[in-house]
């Protein structure tokens, strides 16, 4: 495949990775970068619209999926594929944008289904594409923070030759210590060249159970990271699930491409079973192999793990924001949009962002998930959005609401434009900040300047762009019966939305 570009920014981080350790000489990988889930563990920054996997949760700059990919930067790989659900797209693609990988194919799921039908989904486009060649792919999540990168490149040259020969190679990752929010790989015979047989895969263990794999010392957590060719793959699916190789053929054939998203039919893959590729495929082949991996490695699956990973003071605390503690020990403090102090407390996990906070016991942070039930059950917007909100023309900021009126504070990117629209229920007022916005208010078009402003009536046709080359920013006033996001007919849009 064609090299990708990078812009300046990406070069600047190529380079210096690669002064560290040099380009890994194998033989070109295919990634699959997984990036579905909604890291409901880590809410209430973790939102469905938003998950943990697009936010800069181990790096000031990067999200969780930048890092993986800038992880790759020593490794000579085909371009990736990035796999996530359709409602993330262009968060996905901006942030690959960033990056300079424009031309990055990105699959997208109408719903999620687990990994198993997504690196199925993978195997086939990556197949596909390829020509009849049989590529090796590189299984990797978005969300898994690794430190010692030489290690991770280490372990990748040792699995190669396994996954050539037709193996099925996960990873796994040795234990620093008891823990029970991982699953286990049970170390089989050596194979002689730093791969080793899986003798069975674990549940996530109780306390006493981790502390005997811990000395046994032949267990290793289940990192869910893999390298295998695509038809090896393919192949064990078609014999212990074909069900699922069934339905993704069917939802790739009668799917759709549009510029990078490839789009897979949703009435195909609505019955695909919901099942992991543990389940589906590694617990029960005959070619399941382990690479051990030794790279100061987390899923970042819950806050506990994120207090872990962090720089702490004196008395075991992590903080991030506006914090101000006294008396305060082994906890991890998030302030988002104000200051959060503490007294006389120990033992905590208190995240503020601008319309929720959450104060959990270390020891609870597993079950988090909980709560983000309670909200989805009570139809709670915060269980989806946070108060900013990102779209592909640029984000707004709800402000302020009340009965029968919301205001937003809405950015527009240098020549982007808001899709053609109706509203049934509301009627906005748009005051322009700073730049100029290009308004369609039926058959007219017109520009409005900074401390202008102009009123759309219920029902009207319209449309805003910014047609400069700096960003556009506004106040929007809505009133009216509804104001739910829902209250929008598209008629033209340049992102493909329906």
């Amino acid at each position: 495949m064609k090299a990708l570009p990078l812009t300046p920014h990406a070069i600047t981080f190529h380079v210096k990775i690669n002064t560290q350790h040099s380009t890994l000489n194998t033989h070109m990988l295919t990634p699959i970068i997984m990036a579905g889930g909604t890291g409901s563990r880590l809410w209430p920054l973790s939102r469905e619209l938003n998950p943990k996997q697009f936010l800069p949760l181990v790096d000031a700059q990067y999200s969780m999926l930048q890092l993986t990919l800038q992880r790759l930067a020593g490794v000579a790989t085909n371009e990736p594929y990035v796999v996530c659900h359709e409602e993330h797209r262009f968060l996905a693609a901006e942030q690959l944008r960033q990056l300079g990988y424009e031309q990055t194919a990105i699959i997208l799921e109408p719903m999620g289904r687990n990994t198993a039908p997504a690196i199925a989904l993978a195997a086939l486009q990556a197949q596909q594409h390829n020509l009849g060649e049989d590529p090796i792919l590189l299984v990797l999540a978005a969300d898994h923070a690794i430190s010692d990168i030489t290690a991770f490149e280490q372990s990748i040259a040792t699995a190669l030759p396994l996954a050539e020969s037709g193996k099925l190679v996960t990873f796994g990752i040795t234990p620093t210590h008891a823990h029970t929010g991982y699953g286990y790989l049970e170390q089989g015979a050596s194979l002689g060249n730093g791969g080793f047989v899986v003798r069975q895969f674990v549940e996530k263990p109780d306390l006493a159970t981790a502390n005997i794999y811990l000395t046994q010392g032949n267990y290793f957590w289940n990192s869910g990271m893999f390298m295998f060719r695509a038809s090896r793959y393919l192949a064990e699916l078609a014999h212990f699930a074909p069900a699922i190789l069934e339905a993704c053929q069917q939802a790739l054939a009668n799917g759709s491409q549009d510029m990078n998203f490839i789009r897979v039919e949703l009435q195909a893959f609505a019955t695909c079973p919901n099942i992991s590729i543990d389940y589906a495929v590694m617990e029960h082949t005959q070619s399941a192999v382990m690479v051990p991996l030794e790279a100061d490695w987390s899923d970042i699956g819950a806050w506990s793990t994120l207090w872990e990973r962090s720089e702490k003071d004196a008395q075991q605390n992590a903080f991030s924001g506006d914090v101000i503690a006294h008396d305060t020990q082994r906890s991890y403090v998030h302030a988002d949009s104000r200051l959060v102090a503490t007294l006389g407390v120990e033992d905590l996990v208190i995240i503020e962002t601008a319309d929720a906070l959450l104060v959990a016991h270390q020891s609870r942070t597993q079950d988090i998930k909980h709560l983000v039930d309670q909200l989805q059950a009570a139809k709670r917007p915060e269980s989806q959005l946070h108060q900013t909100v990102y779209r592909p023309w640029g984000k707004y900021e709800s402000i302020g609401k009340g009965p029968g009126y919301q205001v937003k504070r809405i950015t527009v990117q240098p020549h982007a434009k808001l899709s053609l629209q109706t509203h049934r229920y509301r009627a906005e007022h748009w005051i322009v900040v700073s730049g100029t916005a290009r308004v369609t208010l039926n058959e007219r078009i017109f520009d409005v300047g900074e401390n202008q402003s102009t009123y759309i009536p219920i029902g009207a046709l319209h449309a805003l762009e910014n047609p400069t080359d700096t960003p556009l920013e506004l106040i929007e006033v809505q009133s009216g019966a509804y104001l739910g996001e829902d209250d929008i007919v598209r008629y033209v849009d340049q992102y493909g939305r329906i």
